[in-house]
């Protein structure tokens, strides 16, 4: 069987935080590439790859059918972490390519399927903040965090362990460590400065509009405000 299957940049960043030989489950499976690249290269690790359409799921019982797979890879309908049955020994979950709300939105609702899982590999579109507040609670602690650009997109993956020490700084206001992520913020790579460079000119404008605008929702204000210093800051 050929096993040049070709991932995308994205795609083998997260590929690369998933362990040998494990049992985990992909969560938005899209054509099913992660899943048959991981099984393909490691041939003691299997894999659910859920979908939530019938359509994307046929698309990836396609790709898992091309590379043979079929023994290994498990393709499901489902809503979330619904594709992981009840008992199922699925050690770590990928959700990938959605944005931040959704994927905490996943997570809480399938919080029960997360009682043998040890790692969750998150890569939110957006709104990072959510997902990282979430994973405190759920008790997941932060072990890599990395940013990058492909294809002119900005990305960053967040890789989460049950077992490990609690990331956050005492001495740094925890909400401000949710937002930048706690380990990038120590890093501050030129992405990570560029992204917030970029976002720090989108507020400005957001906030010179309020500013001409007959009536100011204040709470929102103070909330934009407060993000632009918090910018400033890490920026320096």
């Amino acid at each position: 069987m050929d096993v040049t299957l070709k991932l995308s940049q994205r795609l083998q960043k997260i590929a690369s935080y998933i362990s040998s030989g494990v049992y985990f489950a992909d969560i938005g499976s899209d054509h099913g590439y992660l899943p048959c690249y991981v099984c393909l290269h490691d041939k003691e690790a299997r894999a659910i790859a859920g979908e939530v359409n019938e359509g994307p799921m046929m698309r990836t019982d396609q790709s898992v059918q091309t590379y043979g797979l079929t023994d290994r890879v498990f393709v499901r309908l489902g809503d979330g972490l619904e594709v992981i049955q009840p008992n199922e020994n699925v050690k770590e979950i990928v959700i990938a390519g959605m944005g931040g709300s959704l994927i905490s939105e996943i997570l809480e609702n399938g919080k029960d399927k997360l009682i043998p899982v040890n790692r969750l590999i998150l890569q939110p579109n957006n709104h990072a903040e959510i997902v990282r507040k979430l994973l405190s609670r759920l008790q997941y602690y932060l072990t890599d965090e990395i940013i990058f650009e492909e294809n002119g997109h900005i990305y960053e993956i967040l890789v989460a362990d049950k077992h490990a020490n609690d990331p956050y700084q005492k001495e740094m206001e925890r909400e401000k460590q949710y937002l930048f992520g706690p380990l990038l913020i120590q890093e501050k790579s030129s992405i990570f400065i560029r992204k917030w460079e970029e976002e720090r000119t989108k507020i400005k404008k957001v906030i010179a509009q309020m500013n001409l605008a007959n009536h100011v929702d204040e709470t929102k204000r103070m909330l934009y405000d407060k993000k632009l210093r918090w910018i400033e800051e890490v920026l320096g």
